[in-house]
């Protein structure tokens, strides 16, 4: 399995009319912060495997939602906290430079190559602020049909 980073992608047409990943909240907002939202996506045989940087995330109080959809659709909300230190001492301090994501909501979507199986996920969240997520492929059995929606013909 290769994992291929989305900034290696070939730039096509299509991708250079629609972006591949979507940000806002927090993760729109960090300008010089190590960035939050980029995805690496890889895939196998028969399983996608995507990586998203969220630093600043702790895993103690991950505010973090994964929502995976059949069509391959990604959704990650999350809220990024300041610091228990920032917290007990914002009394004392003025702050004088921000290059840390900002405290707030964020959001990253993106699209898997293909459709998945949702119910057959396995999220990890490292403590380096790496969530690692391997979702099973979509696969049909023997006996389903392609199109569900097309009447099959009975022998």
């Amino acid at each position: 399995m290769r994992i291929r980073s989305m900034s290696e992608a070939p730039v096509t047409k299509s991708m250079e009319s629609k972006k591949p990943v979507t940000l806002s909240g927090t993760a729109k907002d960090a300008k010089h912060a190590p960035t939050l939202g980029l995805v690496d996506i890889g895939e196998s045989k028969r399983a996608y495997i995507f990586r998203v940087s969220l630093p600043g995330v702790c895993k103690p109080q991950c505010n973090v939602k994964l929502d995976i959809r059949a069509d391959g659709r990604v959704e990650i909300k999350g809220l990024m906290q300041d610091s228990q230190f920032i917290n007990n001492h914002a009394k004392k301090y003025k702050p004088r430079v921000q290059q840390l994501a900002p405290s707030g909501n964020f959001n990253v979507v993106f699209n898997l190559p293909g459709r998945v199986d949702p119910r057959l996920v396995s999220p990890t969240f490292r403590n380096s602020g790496i969530l690692e997520v391997a979702v099973m492929k979509h696969t049909l059995s023997n006996n389903q049909p392609i199109n569900p929606g097309t009447p099959t013909l009975a022998s």
